[in-house]
């Protein structure tokens, strides 16, 4: 199961390595639909990368921080800085290959 993070332990938890992070909402279906890719994608590359989950309703400071305007928005962080950025729903081949160039 990926994290659910908040913005109290965000900055930690993307400080270090290859982070990849869903901005997502409960009541967005693209959303829904990539959440089992996602955690798919987090048992893959478990050891590799950290994968973490932000609700943008109850952290919209983050969302608005790393300028979330649609989601799911996925952003990978390589230790704490924006490698990064895509939007919408992609599929799990699409997910590996743009997490696989930071590794």
């Amino acid at each position: 199961m990926v994290q659910e993070l908040t913005s109290k332990e965000f900055n930690e938890f993307i400080k270090k390595g290859v982070v990849l992070i869903d901005f997502h909402a409960h009541w967005c279906m693209p959303c829904v639909m990539m959440s089992p890719i996602v955690d798919e994608i987090s048992k893959k590359f478990r050891g590799k990368i950290k994968v973490g989950k932000i609700n943008i309703d109850e952290n919209n400071e983050l969302a608005q921080k790393y300028n979330v305007k649609s989601i799911p928005t996925f952003i990978i962080f390589k230790d704490g800085k924006v490698a990064d950025t895509f939007i919408g729903a992609v599929s799990k081949e699409e997910l590996e290959k743009r997490i696989k160039k930071y590794l």
